[in-house]
């Protein structure tokens, strides 16, 4: 038996090159993955395979993070400047 995931933290399962992994994330994440996902016109599943190719050793859900983070400054960035 596995332990529960901690208070505020959603675990999913998603499929990556073939093989079933586990992601666990807070749900304003899950939420803001979701988003960017539809607004680059692609499933949560290829943008986390996307993520996941770039990675570079880092751990899946913290690269998720950062990703999003990136995306959510991308866009409130001035683009006048």
């Amino acid at each position: 038996m596995s332990p529960a995931s901690p208070p505020g933290i959603v675990k999913r399962s998603v499929s990556i090159a073939g093989h079933r992994t586990s992601i666990s994330l807070e749900p304003e994440f899950w939420d803001a993955l979701q988003a960017l996902a539809r607004a680059r016109g692609v499933s949560v599943q290829a943008l986390v395979g996307a993520v996941d190719a770039q990675r570079a050793g880092r751990n899946l859900s913290s690269a998720i993070r950062v990703h999003v983070l990136l995306a959510c400054q991308d866009g409130t960035r001035d683009r006048t400047a």
